[in-house]
């Protein structure tokens, strides 16, 4: 067997090849959309057009965006859903569905109903005011039906069944549920021990993939979340080791991981035809913190905007005279938030890895 130490060299070595890999387009037909659910991970502007305190459509967001333009995506640049999607050899970007510019014809090749500050959790939602909800209410899954009756009086039933047959729909949810919501309020600890509430995510999680299922969608991925406890507003409120990650954020980030990936391995035996792939991007993460300057990175501990060390979302201004100049040397925008070049190196491995099986 693998001692731990070259187990660890093994997988080092792995995301250095992977990395390397360019993020090519693959051939036409395999995808026919991207269409994303989540929060502000995938969330390309939805939160413009509600009503919440969470919003990135002011500088520095986007400033590396095309054109320089705060969108409503909460990096510098764009998300790993846009990788995603020129990988597949479709548009670089994945619209948000409330965006009134957006046609239906731009949504039938991606479409993304994220919404930062959302989670699994219905009351993760309600701290940050957000209106769009994926779990029980699953208003996010709504507004997924109300465009497939677009898509279908736009382009007749046959094509349209065919776009969201063939579709990829990326889930990418859960950081605000650990990160914020367990540890943070009272509320759900009081609850739920930790296993209990990751079988409680995890289990809405499952129901959110058989309704999209039901709904006609057969190519479906699982996001597990990142280190958590290593996002610099987590470091800044370690009162007991400042500056340093909160191993009990990570501790049940890798559980609810753990969990989320037994779910994809469920789903795909109970439902005929579909095929469920989880995407594991906090080793991915862990090993670029490990191993910073191997990868590049001058700072994993600080965000580009401000201090670095709480600024997100309205607090993230652009006129902070201690805002980053190159938001390549660092692996989080603001506080809580990854840069583009990450995202851009999540897309790379999971083309490379998990999403490989659908090019």
């Amino acid at each position: 067997m693998f001692s731990q130490s070259s187990h660890y060299r093994w997988l080092l070595l792995l995301f250095v090849l992977l990395l390397l890999a360019p993020i090519t387009a693959a051939a036409a037909g395999k995808v026919s959309a991207v269409i994303a659910f989540g929060d502000s991970t995938v969330d390309p502007g939805n939160n413009d057009y509600i009503l919440t305190i969470v919003k990135g459509d002011f500088p520095p967001y986007g400033r590396d965006f095309d054109g320089g333009v705060a969108a409503g995506r909460f990096s510098n640049g764009r998300l790993v859903t846009d990788f995603i999607s020129e990988g597949f050899g479709l548009p670089p970007s994945v619209p948000a569905y409330l965006d009134p510019s957006c046609t239906i014809d731009q949504h039938a090749m991606g479409v993304s109903f994220a919404s930062g500050g959302t989670g699994l959790d219905d009351l993760t939602a309600d701290i940050f005011v957000v209106i769009i909800k994926l779990p029980e209410s699953l208003s996010s899954l709504e507004l997924f039906r109300e465009y497939k009756e677009r898509l279908t009086a736009a382009m007749g039933e046959s094509k349209a069944s065919e776009i969201i047959a063939d579709a990829l729909y990326c889930f990418s949810i859960g950081e605000n549920d650990i990160g914020v919501n367990y540890f943070v309020l009272p509320q759900r600890r009081a609850q739920f021990s930790p296993p209990e509430y990751v079988a409680f995510l995890t289990d809405i999680a499952g129901a959110a993939v058989r309704e999209v299922f039901r709904l006609g969608g057969r190519k479906i991925q699982l996001t597990g979340i990142l280190p958590v406890g290593c996002q610099p507003a987590m470091r800044t409120l370690n009162l007991l080791r400042p500056g340093e990650c909160m191993e009990d954020f990570n501790q049940l980030a890798v559980l609810f991981n753990g969990e989320l990936q037994k779910t994809a391995t469920k789903l795909n035996s109970e439902l005929p035809g579909a095929t469920v792939v989880y995407s594991d991007m906090y080793s991915f993460v862990s090993t670029i913190i490990a191993n910073q300057l191997k990868y590049g990175f001058e700072n994993v501990a600080q965000g580009c905007c401000g201090t670095g060390l709480i600024e997100a979302s309205f607090l993230c201004v652009l006129d902070e005279p201690l805002t980053c100049e190159d938001t390549n040397e660092y692996v989080f925008f603001d506080s809580v938030h990854p840069t583009e070049r990450i995202y851009k190196m999540e897309a790379s491995l999971m083309l490379n890895t998990s999403l490989a099986v659908f090019l």
